[in-house]
């Protein structure tokens, strides 16, 4: 789960990135998995726009209004399965954002550090982000263990934050696609930068009251402002 981690320069700054939507630009996968389930119960289809209008977390609230009523445990589990076993098998299709591998070079080069925190299962964010070559960029990497999609991502955030032992808060901002990313970043007292290429609409980031941009480029620099 963890790779060695490093402590900061001082005065250097870290970034907790987020994964689905941010560095891994997998909406139209995740759009299809969440189809896969919505089938399970015989509910029409969404579009790639309704996905990131609706999207929030935790996930079962969702999947409520999607659905227009409550899940049962039962249900839950089955739609979570039926979700994951479809994203397991076609996650591969997805690649890094654009300008994302660059951004994670640049970003170590300059004396910063950087890790990975996303509510995608852990068994298979890690092997995914070996594959694409970048795993050596961070400091550690953390998935859920199934737990973060029914509650949201500030407790797993706080847990990162204390695995990484040396990193302070005010230092430090989280850069994601979800307004769950900016309550995590709020949870743990860092600064957050919210992306508009995921699974939020620009309308739907805004209401979480941090900056929202269009690329990780943006991000980056914001995120060198913010914890300076």
């Amino acid at each position: 789960m963890v790779s060695d981690t490093q402590i900061p320069a001082p005065r250097s700054a870290h970034i907790v990135w987020d994964w689905n939507g941010t560095l891994l630009h997998d909406t139209d996968v995740v759009v299809e998995a969440v189809n896969a389930c919505l089938a399970v119960f015989e509910a029409p289809p969404i579009t790639v726009e309704r996905y990131r209008e609706e999207y929030r977390v935790p996930i079962p609230d969702f999947y409520r209004q999607l659905l227009g009523r409550e899940l049962s445990e039962a249900e839950w589990l089955r739609l979570d399965a039926a979700f994951q076993s479809h994203y397991a098998t076609h996650a591969t299709r997805a690649a890094l954002t654009e300008g994302a591998a660059d951004l994670l070079v640049s970003w170590r080069g300059a004396g910063h550090t950087q890790s990975l925190c996303s509510l995608a299962l852990h068994d298979q964010l890690t092997p995914l982000v070996s594959r694409m070559g970048i795993a050596g960029h961070f400091t550690r990497v953390d998935g859920s263990t199934g737990e973060g999609n029914r509650i949201g991502k500030a407790e797993q955030m706080a847990r990162h934050l204390a695995a990484l032992g040396a990193v302070p808060p005010s230092r430090t901002v989280v850069i994601g696609d979800a307004v769950d990313d900016a309550r995590a970043a709020a949870h743990i007292g860092a600064h957050a930068v919210l992306y508009t290429g995921g699974s939020h609409s620009r309308r739907s980031l805004q209401r979480a009251g941090v900056p929202v941009v269009d690329t990780l480029a943006e991000a980056v620099d914001l995120a060198a402002e913010l914890a300076a």
